[in-house]
């Protein structure tokens, strides 16, 4: 039998991880303000300009904030494919870019672990993914605010029910997909000139054709491309989980307890990350 102390005492050990949590957050949105307000172009030029170390500080900052608020709560299955999460991020999103796809294809790591251990986990993944691809590839980087929010809602959709079916997951992706377009835009406009792969730039070139704004048409290639992008990522994730062993899916403590896969996996085990 627990003692009455329990419960006070569980909560005044969660407030310093929630307050790292909350710091990753602002951290994270803050720089994405800083790219917006400020639009600083010379971010193209690579590490070396002043804007690119601000945005990597900023983005690999709240994305350290993130893995230290939750890392109490991980599993040792989730430390795992946080990594690996990351790495299919920038292999997949690297390729598809170098084929000059309308689509991104680089968010597939990002849900896969917002759905196994949760939106805090599936945030810090999408941000560290963007800030390490920064590294080498400028363009990656100032998105990584837009990739932090892409892991926080597709763990947030996944908590709610949106994987209990898999024709359930791409609605939710749709829904991801326009709001992450949204988020995009002003980066891609401001910064880029909304230039991107062969494929996006054609999408903004008719759009701008047609009589609209660089902005205008920024934002419509986003939620032209990022809503298809996220179908066919949730689509993908849906059925990778549910293709899982069952005895590797009980690896995931935010799985089991939000029956994430509803009568497929016991609700036995105490809460998990990003819950």
């Amino acid at each position: 039998m627990s003692s009455p102390l329990t419960l006070p005492l569980q909560r005044e050990a969660s407030r310093p991880r929630r307050a790292l949590i909350a710091a990753g957050a602002f951290l994270i949105a803050g720089t994405y303000l800083y790219l917006v307000l400020v639009q600083p172009t010379d971010i193209v030029g690579g590490g070396g300009s002043m804007a690119s170390l601000v945005s990597l500080l900023g983005f690999l900052g709240g994305g350290a904030l993130l893995v230290g608020g939750i890392l109490p709560t991980l599993t040792t299955s989730s430390l795992v494919v946080m990594p690996l999460g990351i790495a299919l991020n920038i292999a997949i999103g690297q390729t598809a870019g170098s084929l000059g796809l309308q689509i991104y294809l680089d968010a597939i790591g990002t849900v896969l672990v917002a759905v196994l251990a949760g939106p805090a986990a599936g945030a810090a993944t999408g941000a560290l993914s963007n800030a390490i691809w920064g590294l080498f590839n400028p363009f990656a980087l100032p998105f990584a605010a837009g990739a932090a929010l892409i892991g926080l809602l597709a763990g947030t959709a996944a908590k709610y029910g949106a994987f209990r079916r898999v024709y359930l997951a791409p609605l939710a992706g749709l829904v991801v997909g326009a709001v992450g377009g949204l988020v995009a835009a002003p980066v891609a406009a401001f910064l880029f000139g909304a230039a991107g792969t062969v494929g996006t730039n054609a999408i903004v070139a008719a759009f701008r054709a047609m009589g609209d704004s660089l902005l205008v048409a920024a934002t419509k290639q986003g939620l032209t491309s990022d809503t298809i992008d996220k179908l066919i990522v949730f689509t993908l994730v849906a059925l990778i989980v549910y293709a899982l062993p069952a005895r590797a899916r009980n690896q995931f403590p935010f799985l089991r307890r939000n029956r994430v896969l509803a009568g497929r996996t016991p609700a036995t085990a105490p809460g998990g990350a990003g819950e």
